[in-house]
């Protein structure tokens, strides 16, 4: 039953997950690849070597379906896109942060996919995935602590009882007097803000090395709206006495101005990291029921929404973005 199923076509969400995988996979191999070639820190290179071996693995897998399946091969991202022999970009610390921003992300990716594919060895493949991240996760995080790198979220009271809300005030924030923060709303901004100062990170190292001058303005661009969304997040917080759960890593990026990586590639890599933004703001916006809360992720996507926009322009005018699976244009071929 299970080899007749292999014969199956790839379903749309099946090919365009695995489609989207290999893109991330590749770049991901470039940008480990080239870490790796700066570094100090023995317990970090092992976290990137274990990271770099599971995104060959599933670059490997991948491309066996595509190749089984007969489907062109993406272009991806190849050693083309990445120049070893450059000098150092960022920090032993920005390596690790960055590592357990990826997983974070992953594991929410590989398990929003699961429900969406049904033949069985891609579900098998995408629940491998699933696992080896959790303990990539779990490995870069706990080197974290260690390094004193991750800074603990804020700690709120435990309350003496249950209690209902009785108050319209709970969905103020406006006009007068706004109630405590949930917890929720502070997990949303503190993961914000901390993402946004590895963001304003990676994309100030960018800018310093970009070849091209529309690139390098996009990127200086991407820099300061990172810094004023951080300070929007981190002064939300403190507003209501809580420590923000991060800090500023711009000090992580080196003086270096030759890249280690092509256009293209730390293009999409911001664009992809922008629309992984975008997601997280619109859940935050849908899980914060304090009305200034909501007004400020709306106005901060749309924000990051046109900056995303001008970022797909540019990738489209120079040729970079690779196009994704798509169905067929039925009015195109009834023309034809």
């Amino acid at each position: 039953m299970e080899n007749k199923e292999h014969y199956i076509p790839l379903t749309s969400a099946e090919i365009t997950s695995l489609w989207a995988s290999y893109q991330e996979d590749t770049l991901t191999i470039c940008g480990i690849s080239f870490f790796l070639q700066h570094i100090e820190d023995e317990q970090i290179l092992n976290v990137l070597e274990h990271a770099l071996t599971l995104a060959e693995k599933r670059k490997e897998k991948e491309s066996r379906f595509f190749n089984e399946e007969n489907y062109p091969l993406p272009h991806g991202f190849t050693n083309q896109d990445v120049n070893l022999d450059a000098p150092r970009l960022f920090s032993d610390k920005l390596y690790l942060e960055y590592i357990v921003n990826m997983t974070n992300l992953n594991l929410i990716v590989y398990g929003s996919v699961l429900p969406l594919v049904d033949r069985s060895d891609v579900i098998a493949f995408y629940s491998e995935c699933l696992t080896d991240t959790q303990i990539l996760h779990k490995e870069a995080k706990e080197l974290a602590k260690i390094k004193g790198i991750n800074i603990r979220a804020p700690q709120i009271p435990k309350p003496n009882k249950v209690d209902f809300i009785k108050k319209e005030r709970f969905l103020a924030g406006w006009f007068g007097e706004r109630r405590p923060l949930l917890g929720t709303e502070i997990t949303n901004l503190v993961y914000a803000a901390r993402r946004n100062a590895l963001g304003q990170a990676v994309i100030t190292g960018f800018s310093q090395v970009a070849h091209d001058k529309e690139v390098r303005r996009f990127f200086a661009r991407g820099r300061d709206i990172a810094g004023k969304h951080y300070d929007v997040f981190s002064d939300i917080l403190k507003d209501n006495y809580l420590p923000s759960g991060t800090q500023l890593m711009t000090s992580e990026v080196t003086d270096s101005t030759i890249a280690p990586f092509s256009d293209r590639l730390m293009m999409n890599f911001i664009t992809t990291l922008i629309a992984s933004g975008i997601g997280q703001y619109g859940y935050s916006l849908t899980s914060s029921p304090r009305h200034d809360l909501s007004v400020q992720y709306t106005r901060l996507i749309a924000e990051i929404g046109k900056y995303s926009n001008d970022g797909a322009n540019i990738l489209i005018e120079k040729g970079w973005m690779e196009q994704p699976p798509m169905a067929a244009d039925r009015k195109d071929l009834t023309k034809r």
